[in-house]
């Protein structure tokens, strides 16, 4: 696994380098040699915060997880934990898809991200943008990588009407899907 690790408002000590490095490597079994791995540590108000960003290159499938203490070692422990968690709770579901190829290089692009930092002052202010390639996936597809990042939605181009489509996690646990009107 090919890891990079980057700190902000904090410099990244050998010690802390190479506890990631082990920690990581440990996740070899589920990636390979062939993901990517982003670390970010950052320190603001007595408080570390560890994010990881696995990005499997074979199946374009990507990981991430964002953990705060107040201690980095822990926080890195955390949000190693999260992304196993992650792995085994969908074990059965990752193995089906890439087992029936759902992953494939012309399917899925490989996902950019942009952020745009924007000047104007406006009533609702935007403090970020980003830009990525919407990929085309099955419903239960999206869902599974918006669980997998830990966001609350995920837009993706649905496989079956090759339409723009949100799907959302309510209050409630349960899941929503946003989809165009003709």
């Amino acid at each position: 696994m090919n890891i990079t690790i980057t700190g902000r408002k904090i410099s990244i000590k050998d010690r802390f380098r190479e506890r990631v490095e082990k920690k990581l490597n440990k996740l070899d079994k589920f990636f390979g040699a062939e993901a990517e791995a982003q670390v970010t540590l950052s320190y603001l108000k007595d408080q570390f915060t560890v994010e990881i960003t696995i990005r499997n290159t074979r199946n374009s499938m990507i990981f991430r997880s964002e953990k705060t203490t107040g201690d980095m070692f822990d926080s890195l422990e955390a949000a190693a934990d999260s992304i196993v968690r992650q792995i085994v709770k969908n074990k059965g579901k990752l193995e089906s898809r890439m087992r029936a190829g759902a992953y494939t290089d012309a399917a899925f692009l490989a996902q950019e991200e942009r952020e745009e930092e924007l000047d104007e002052p406006h009533e609702y202010k935007i403090v970020r943008s980003k830009r990525f390639a919407v990929k085309p996936m099955e419903v239960e597809e999206a869902i599974l990588q918006m669980n997998m990042l830990d966001h609350e939605f995920f837009m993706f181009r649905n496989i079956q009407t090759e339409e723009i489509n949100v799907v959302y996690r309510r209050h409630n646990g349960d899941y929503g899907l946003l989809e165009p009107e003709d």
